[in-house]
C-alpha cells in the first residue's frame, strides 16, 4: 500500500489544474480548423501510443474480461462523449465559462448517489446542490442568449463525467490506472478511426478529414500528450493524498482557465457569469466540507455490539 505523501499529491493535483485547461485551450485553437472526429482520434490515439508501451515494458496487468471489460467499454464511450462535448463547447464559449459550467458535476454525482445508488444525502447538501445549479445557470444565461444551445454542452460534459466517475468507481479496485487508460485509448481509437475513415467523404462536418499544417500537427500532438498526462496526474495524486484533501483543489482549474483564456483569447467572464462562477465554487466547496464531516462522523461511530443468539431461535 502506498504511504500518504500529501505534498506530492497536492503538487500533482496542482499540475492537473494547470495542464488540463492548457489542453482545452489548444483544442479551442484547433477546433476552428480540425473536425472534432479527427481531434478525438488523435487525442485517444496518442494516449494509446504513450501508454501501451509503458504497460508492455513494465508488465502492468491490463487484460480484462467479463464485467470489468464491459464497464471499461462503457467508461470509454462516456469518455469519448465527454471530451467531444467539451471540445465542441469550446468553439462557442469562453474557456473559463465552459469549464465553470462543467463543474456542476459534483452536484450531479451527489444526486446520482441519492437517486441511483440509494445513498443518504442530507437536506443541507441538497440545498447546496440547488444553489450550485443556480450559480451554473447564471454562467449559462449570457452565453445561451449569445450562442443558443451550444451553451448547454458543458452540462452534457458534467453529466457524462459524473457517470464516467461512477463507472470508474466500480472497477477501480480490479484495474491498474495506467492499464485502464491504455485499454481505454486502444478501444476509443479502434472505434473512432474506422468511423472517421468510413464517413470522411460524407456530408458530416464533424467526421471529415483535413490535412493539418505543420503547426497543427504539433498542436494535435500536444493535445494527446497533455490530455494523457493530465488524467494520470489526477489519478496518481489520489495515491498520495486523500480525496478529501484534493477535492477542493480541483476548483483551482477555474481561475487557471480564466488566466489562460485571457492570455490566449482575450476572454473574461462578464459580471453575471463571474458571480455565477463564485456561487458555484462556494456551493461545491460546501458540499466537499459536508462530505468530509460526514465521513469523520461515520469513522467515529462505535461498532455495533455483537448480537447474542436467542435460545428460543
Amino acid at each position: 500500500m502506498t504511504a500518504d505523501r500529501p505534498l506530492l499529491g497536492i503538487t500533482l493535483m496542482l499540475g492537473f489544474c494547470i495542464v488540463a485547461p492548457v489542453g482545452d485551450a489548444i483544442a479551442k485553437v484547433l477546433g476552428a480548423e480540425i473536425p472534432i472526429g479527427q481531434l478525438l482520434v488523435v487525442r485517444f490515439g496518442i494516449q494509446a501510443l504513450i501508454l501501451v508501451p509503458v504497460v508492455w515494458l513494465t508488465g502492468i496487468h491490463w487484460r480484462m474480461r467479463g464485467r470489468v471489460l464491459r464497464l471499461t467499454v462503457q467508461r470509454t464511450a462516456l469518455h469519448i462523449i465527454g471530451i467531444g462535448a467539451m471540445f465542441t463547447a469550446l468553439q462557442y464559449l469562453p474557456l473559463a465559462d465552459a469549464i465553470a459550467i462543467a463543474f456542476v458535476m459534483p452536484f450531479i454525482m451527489l444526486l446520482l448517489g441519492r437517486y441511483v445508488l440509494g445513498e443518504e444525502v442530507g437536506l443541507r447538501r441538497l440545498l447546496a446542490c440547488a444553489v450550485g445549479f443556480a450559480g451554473t445557470l447564471m454562467v449559462i444565461q449570457p452565453s445561451f442568449v449569445e450562442v443558443g444551445w451550444p451553451a448547454l454542452l458543458p452540462l452534457v460534459v458534467a453529466v457524462t463525467f459524473a457517470l464516467f466517475m461512477l463507472t470508474t468507481r466500480q472497477i477501480a479496485k480490479q484495474t491498474d490506472p495506467i492499464g485502464l487508460q491504455a485499454v481505454s485509448g486502444v478501444i476509443a481509437t479502434a472505434f473512432l478511426l474506422p468511423l472517421v475513415l468510413v464517413f470522411r467523404d460524407a456530408d458530416i462536418g464533424a467526421l471529415k478529414l483535413v490535412t493539418p499544417s505543420t503547426r497543427d500537427w504539433w498542436l494535435l500532438l500536444s493535445i494527446g500528450v497533455l490530455g494523457t498526462f493530465a488524467h494520470l496526474m489526477m489519478t496518481w495524486s489520489l495515491r498520495f493524498a486523500p480525496s478529501a484533501t484534493l477535492a477542493p483543489m480541483q476548483y483551482l482549474e477555474i481561475p487557471f482557465a480564466t488566466v489562460i483564456g485571457f492570455i490566449v483569447f482575450s476572454e473574461l467572464p462578464n459580471g453575471l457569469a463571474a458571480l455565477g462562477i463564485m456561487i458555484t465554487v462556494v456551493a461545491g466547496l460546501y458540499i466537499i466540507v459536508r462530505e468530509r464531516a460526514m465521513a469523520r462522523a461515520l469513522s467515529k461511530e462505535p461498532p455495533a455490539p455483537p448480537r447474542v443468539a436467542d435460545p428460543a431461535e
